[in-house]
């Protein structure tokens, strides 16, 4: 008896993503929710995708940041240093300094570098590509700036699209994080029709309604259905 328990601390092996409970992996919390409801540590484990000997990749991410002092350390240890960390190894090291160094680049673009929407075709040349061939409703949102430029493409509910997966909590939380001036709602139609159902007007009203109550407003809402696609603005469906 007993003799079934984990032996992985005793074989070397590791502890995956996987094997975390489906609500407590990283991976799927960013798909469902966004990258910014993600702790550093889950955002790291992502990159580091599987944990060293007896540690989950969450764990030895914590503990990554822990000793160096938080993620200010990842940019300054260089590859070889990340590497000399128990379970991170050089593959890993440079899968970390790869992703801090195309953060920096982002950081470092100008405002006017940063897409600027100025009509409807201009979200859907932003987003199609992504969205087009998805077999299943996704909902974002864009956050834009008071000159209209976007500041960041969120996606906040994979489904049908009804009024319980997408809450005004969660999107104008997104918002305020962002600093956002106005919003534009997207989702896509896994049919192909672009058209607007019952509970794709009635989002967007609850939605429009809370911007106006918190002063941020929301633009537009687009609808992709394949190649087509409706703007909620252009049809007057918003309120």
């Amino acid at each position: 008896m007993g003799r079934n328990k984990d032996t992985r601390k005793h074989t070397g092996s590791k502890y995956t993503l996987k094997e975390l409970p489906p609500d407590s992996r990283p991976r799927e919390r960013l798909l469902a929710r966004g990258a910014v409801y993600l702790s550093d540590a889950e955002l790291l484990a992502i990159l580091l995708r599987t944990g060293s000997q007896g540690q989950t990749a969450v764990e030895l991410a914590a503990s990554l940041l822990s000793a160096g002092g938080g993620l200010r350390a990842l940019v300054e240890y260089s590859a070889e240093e990340l590497a000399a960390f128990k379970g991170v190894g050089m593959a890993k090291a440079t899968q970390i300094k790869a992703a801090v160094e195309l953060g920096r680049r982002v950081s470092s673009l100008s405002p006017e570098e940063r897409p600027v929407i100025r009509c409807p075709e201009d979200v859907v040349q932003l987003v199609r590509e992504e969205m087009r061939f998805l077999d299943r409703e996704n909902f974002r949102v864009l956050c834009l700036n008071t000159k209209n430029q976007v500041v960041s493409s969120d996606l906040v509910s994979v489904g049908s699209l009804n009024a319980s997966l997408v809450h005004p909590r969660e999107v104008f939380k997104l918002a305020v994080s962002r600093s956002a001036a106005a919003l534009i709602l997207v989702h896509n139609h896994p049919s192909g029709d672009p058209q607007p159902s019952k509970e794709d007007l009635e989002v967007t009203r609850r939605l429009v309604q809370a911007g106006q109550l918190l002063g941020i407003e929301v633009l537009d809402h687009v609808i992709i259905g394949g190649c087509e696609y409706v703007s909620l603005r252009e049809k007057k469906y918003l309120p």
